[in-house]
């Protein structure tokens, strides 16, 4: 048994730095949500699965068919990331709108929206199921797990997987350092965005005291609807790294996903942008290790059971700092 730990550490190591890395990208939606108004978005995960539509419909629309190399790779990939990104980034948007102002201006209890948003999870999850994905991408198959090859029932694929170099046992492939690198990339450019714009500043000032905000001159509706824009739009390039990575999607993709995002929001610290960041890695490393030891089928066992021993001896996480009290 830990002779398979051994002797896949590396390999272990790299992926799960991978999974980690769309992890943290989808626990930055639960936490600045979180921050900013107290309020669990539970349908985060169908933002994050729209995502990987949104991707897979810029290819359809485009006729995108590789693998590409070169520039042409470049700008394939920035233009599916968009895609991604503005579907799930808008899908956000409406979802505050519809699900959750209406709630907010007439003073609902925090259980309410919590109601709101499982409500709304599982509409977005049939919504794709009967109508969206039968008719625009599977052919009648809604329900059935939905790859790449199958997009507009001809094979598309962006690149090829290659080897650039290895570590031990573990290959480094281009998929898994363009994920990691672009997702820390896009983690310290939002760090920034938060600690040193006036946006950033208006957050900060809503998560720590909307009252005081309000006073101040801080538009709290355009606060709350650029913190949700922002969760959608990393939501989003997670779908696409997600989508790079395996090549698969279906219309309940995001709920074990969303579980686990939401529990490395908690692992690092709820509300804390850089616990995020270091609850994805911490999960998706640990998650990789322990189905090394105890078998893949554990997996899932692996990540709820991080979620209960955090929440039962450490609920304000490995940083536990929050947004509430951070301070430029």
């Amino acid at each position: 048994m830990f002779d398979d730990f051994t002797s896949s550490f590396w390999a272990n190591t790299i992926d799960g730095m991978t999974v980690g890395s769309i992890y943290a990208l989808v626990a930055l939606g639960y936490t600045m949500v979180y921050g900013v108004l107290r309020l669990i978005n539970f349908a985060h995960s169908e933002i994050f699965m729209i995502g990987t539509f949104g991707a897979l419909a810029t290819m359809q629309i485009t006729g995108i068919n590789g693998p590409f190399t070169g520039f042409a790779l470049v700008a394939v990939l920035l233009l599916c990331l968009a895609g991604s990104m503005l579907a799930s980034g808008g899908a956000a948007v409406a979802l505050e709108r519809i699900a959750y102002r209406p709630l907010r201006k007439r003073g609902a209890s925090r259980l309410a929206a919590l109601i709101s948003a499982i409500g709304a999870s599982l509409f977005l999850q049939e919504l794709f199921a009967t109508v969206i994905i039968p008719k625009w991408f599977a052919h009648g198959r809604g329900r059935d797990t939905l790859g790449l090859a199958q997009a507009g029932g001809e094979p598309r694929r962006l690149m090829d997987k290659e080897v650039l170099f290895s570590i031990g046992s573990g290959d480094v492939r281009n998929d898994k350092v363009l994920i990691i690198v672009a997702a820390l990339a896009m983690m310290i450019i939002l760090q920034l965005f938060v600690t040193r714009s006036k946006l950033g500043r208006g957050i900060r000032a809503t998560a720590q005291d909307p009252e005081t905000a309000v006073l101040l001159g801080v538009n709290i509706d355009r606060i709350v609807v650029v913190t949700f824009l922002i969760g959608g739009l990393m939501a989003g390039a997670a779908a696409f790294f997600f989508l790079l990575f395996y090549e698969v999607t279906s219309y309940f993709i995001g709920f074990i996903l969303g579980i686990k995002a939401f529990t490395a929001a908690v692992l690092g610290g709820i509300g804390n942008l850089k616990g995020a960041l270091v609850g994805g890695f911490t999960l998706g490393l640990v998650e990789n290790y322990g189905a090394s030891i105890f078998g893949s089928e554990w997996k899932d066992v692996i990540a709820f059971t991080i979620l209960v021993i955090v929440l039962m001896f450490r609920p304000t996480g490995i940083l536990g700092e929050s947004l509430q009290r951070a301070r430029a």
